[in-house]
């Protein structure tokens, strides 16, 4: 995994934990999914879509980062 990849993730996972709008089950899946990407290194794109289609709360974190 590159490591602006890895960075991306660090950034996504503290946003998503500071989130006040995400319920703690939104939070979950999401750190599950970001967990799962890092042991199957997912193609980028794959996982972001994934991840955006958690909740739109998620997918409006991933935007405010530039990520979608």
């Amino acid at each position: 995994m590159s490591q602006s990849n890895l960075k991306h993730l660090e950034r996504i996972k503290e946003n998503i934990d500071k989130s006040n709008e995400l319920t703690e089950e939104e939070k979950s899946n999401s750190f599950k999914h970001i967990e799962e990407w890092y042991a199957e290194d997912k193609a980028w794109g794959t996982f972001i879509n994934e991840l955006a289609q958690i909740s739109p709360k998620v997918e409006a974190i991933l935007a405010e980062l530039g990520l979608i």
